[in-house]
């Protein structure tokens, strides 16, 4: 993890540092024509952007070895103190997506598995491909077109009502802004699990131990719950907990399109106005994010199933 850590940083700092938007200019905006030059350098020294490419890298890493990520050129706050903000708006929208789409995702691989060959699961199969091929942002504006445009069910977009004082913000009103994104990041994100699922349950249900509990007398729920239930929810938890990646990724998506201010939406930002500790401190913050996921998904899998422990044969 350290490895992975100092080479994303490396890469990120760099490509950043090569893009061809030119943070000075990002960050006095509009009033660019009225900057002149000297203007510029004093920017420039004071964000120390007039150094050497690895003399930045350097005081950069120097600090975040103190546990300084930095101060944002945008918000003009401390980069940890904006990640810990938005980090809880996007855990509510990513958890939630998260346990959404692995239960119906499991239940429809469940179903098209002990229906196989119907056409239950032909329909589970072309509603998996179809939304396995369908962007995020897509889906987020057809739902947006839909739901609360024409029905008017949900807001536009936002965390919270807009002109509404922060203390007179309920939870209900946050969930409700919030159900829009969470439909989005699970419509999409049920298809893997659900197909991954089906073909595991296939399997399972093609093997000796499944033919002669059949023999018994043994079938339907019965079948599944006694012989089924265990060798399928193995892989699909650890296939759960490493969709980490794909699910942030999501979220920066729909989060854009939504207009919810989590991580996804200062990383978009970050990244187009060049803000670089910014967006460097969510890298790494995402990145120790989706490595906790996959350790997670290795954790409960040693758990769950004890032929995975040393001294036990497999």
């Amino acid at each position: 993890m350290v490895t992975l850590l100092i080479a994303i940083c490396f890469i990120s700092f760099f490509l950043i540092k090569n893009s061809p938007i030119d943070p000075i200019q990002a960050y006095i905006g509009a009033d660019m024509l009225k900057v002149g030059p000297e203007q510029r350098e004093v920017i420039a020294k004071y964000w120390g952007l007039d150094q050497p490419i690895m003399v930045q890298f350097f005081n950069w890493g120097s600090s975040l070895l103190r546990g300084d990520l930095g101060t944002s050129m945008i918000f003009r706050r401390p980069v940890a103190d904006i990640i810990s903000e938005r980090f809880f708006n996007s855990l509510a929208l990513m958890i939630s997506a998260w346990i959404l789409s692995g239960i119906i995702g499991f239940l429809m691989g469940v179903i098209a598995a002990m229906k196989k060959g119907t056409w239950i699961d032909r329909l589970i199969k072309w509603y998996c491909f179809t939304l396995a091929s369908t962007p995020t942002f897509w889906m987020g504006l057809l739902f947006l077109i839909v739901f609360a445009v024409w029905l008017r069910w949900f807001p536009i977009g936002m965390g919270v009502p807009a002109g509404v004082l922060a203390e007179d913000v309920t939870m209900a009103d946050k969930i409700k802004h919030l159900i829009l994104p969470v439909l989005t990041l699970s419509v999409v994100g049920v298809a893997n699990i659900a197909m991954h699922t089906r073909q595991k349950l296939i399997d399972v249900l093609a093997s000796d131990y499944i033919l002669f509990a059949r023999a018994r007398g043994e079938q339907g729920f019965v079948l599944f719950w006694r012989h089924g239930l265990r060798n399928v929810a193995l892989p699909a938890i650890t296939l759960q907990f490493a969709a980490f990646s794909e699910l942030f990724g999501g979220a920066v998506l729909a989060e854009q399109v939504f207009s919810y201010p989590g991580l996804g939406q200062a990383t978009v930002e970050a990244g187009l106005r060049g803000d670089v500790p910014l967006l460097l401190g969510l890298v790494i913050f995402s990145t120790l994010f989706v490595f906790a996921g996959n350790l997670l998904a290795d954790l409960i899998y040693r758990i769950l199933d004890p032929r995975m422990r040393e001294g036990r044969s497999i």
